[in-house]
């Protein structure tokens, strides 16, 4: 049952449908800001405690990140190419405006 009310909670937050439209001024948003913090209650609510206390165990195990230089490096490089390439065409195109 958690299931179900998580799913639908998270299917309703993220749905472009919602019960009362965003462009009406002050209702548009007040449902989303109960709806979803309550749903996510009552999802936890309806979570075992027993369950919910080795998930919580096994979060705090997984505090430390893991780390890959590797991949960081990879990230650096795509952004600098990135970085280079837009700048080069931004150069390029400055370079061939018709001058006045």
């Amino acid at each position: 049952m958690a299931k179900i009310v998580a799913g639908s909670v998270a299917a309703y937050a993220l749905s472009p449908i919602d019960l009362i439209p965003d462009f009406i001024p002050v209702l548009g948003y007040l449902d989303d800001l109960l709806i979803v913090p309550l749903g996510i209650v009552l999802a936890i609510r309806l979570i075992p405690a027993s369950l919910m206390s080795e998930f919580r165990i096994s979060a705090e195990n997984r505090t430390e990140r893991p780390m890959s230089r590797a991949g960081l490096l990879a990230i650096i490089m795509i952004r600098l190419t990135t970085a280079a390439l837009a700048s080069w065409y931004l150069w390029m195109y400055i370079i061939s405006l018709p001058s006045t």
